[in-house]
């Protein structure tokens, strides 16, 4: 049985600025293995984020291919994709990206294919928030919004967790806790996760650091 989740083989991505184009990844070859915890580093515009952006579907490559569990995802409709997104793939962001009129139950019941309150409140509980459900996020610290989009990140029971700079926002003792509960979710329940981070003391939680530079992996 194949043990890769993901896999790029000679990903360039090129974007076009006006009448110049920018090669935001140069050849990359990653392979992310099943119940690995990757955060990936580097300066601004290093590709990180193209890179995590071609992991979720939300962009595909120039050249090259990315395999998704095993299949090239140019092979896949633009349905299938967004059903592979929304079924396999959970989503953790820096500006935790809540919906204000909902609470955060109602945040984390968003995704989900099945509108499934008791999970909801499992899963705030396992984020440690069960006395949250009912709050609203201008009624929650930063850190205990960033635990509700990790929430509402597990809801389909994804494969992969991809997280964009997930403590961006947050000061340092509760990078650190967010840090801690994402290390929880790759050891206890062997969540695959691949993080883009500034921050090194949050790149140690991870099994292997990736730093990128100019589009390129450097080591």
């Amino acid at each position: 049985m194949n043990n890769d989740v993901l896999e790029f083989n000679e990903v360039w991505k090129t974007y076009r600025m006006g009448s110049e184009d920018i090669q935001a990844l140069r050849g990359v070859s990653l392979t992310v293995n099943s119940s690995s915890f990757i955060a990936i580093m580097g300066p601004s515009g290093s590709g990180k984020s193209t890179l995590l952006h071609l992991a979720g579907i939300l962009d595909t490559p120039t050249k090259g291919t990315v395999l998704l569990n095993g299949k090239n995802i140019k092979e896949y409709s633009q349905d299938e994709q967004a059903n592979l997104r929304r079924a396999n793939i959970g989503f953790v962001f820096q500006r935790f990206n809540l919906m204000p009129q909902l609470t955060a139950l109602e945040n984390v019941m968003l995704p989900m294919i099945s509108q499934d309150s008791g999970k909801a409140k499992k899963l705030l509980d396992k984020v440690g928030l069960s006395d949250k459900y009912n709050r609203y996020h201008t009624q929650l610290s930063g850190g205990e919004q960033q635990r509700v989009s990790i929430a509402r990140a597990l809801a389909n029971d994804p494969s992969l967790l991809l997280a964009d700079e997930p403590t961006g926002e947050l000061d340092t003792e509760n990078a650190m806790i967010i840090m801690e509960l994402l290390q929880e979710l790759n050891q206890n329940d062997g969540l695959t996760i691949v993080g883009v981070t500034h921050n090194p003391l949050s790149a140690k939680y991870a099994d292997e650091v990736i730093t990128m530079q100019d589009g390129n992996i450097i080591s």
